[in-house]
């Protein structure tokens, strides 16, 4: 394991101290840049935190930008020109992909509002 040396304000060197083994993993989470850009999560967070009826929920679409964005990713996956900053992108469109066609089909019930069977 490697061993930086910062200076750091007195204030925050108590923080830090108190982090104790936490720090790396602190520091990891704060360098790991999600896949897709925060105004695709927060599009989607906004949507389901509305408290969406079950025809909005089978409405949803993602925005035409989203969805350009898509298209291109799928082009250069099959021209095999896809990097893996691009192959994460797209893992992480098929994952919400996944969970949007979980609520749609209501096989996420405590999201729609339904009981559970």
């Amino acid at each position: 394991m490697a061993q930086i040396t910062i200076e750091v304000p007195d204030d925050l060197s108590t923080q830090l101290m108190q982090l104790g083994d936490q720090l790396p993993e602190l520091l990891r989470q704060c360098l790991v840049q999600p896949p897709l850009p925060a105004q695709v999560y927060r599009y989607i967070l906004n949507f389901l935190s509305s408290q969406p009826t079950p025809t909005q929920i089978a409405q949803f679409r993602p925005t035409p930008e989203m969805q350009s964005r898509l298209l291109t990713l799928l082009s250069r996956r099959q021209g095999g020109d896809l990097t893996p900053a691009e192959q994460q992108e797209l893992d992480e469109y098929e994952r919400i992909e996944h969970l949007m066609i979980l609520l749609k089909t209501g096989n996420l019930p405590f999201l729609t509002g339904q009981s559970h069977p």
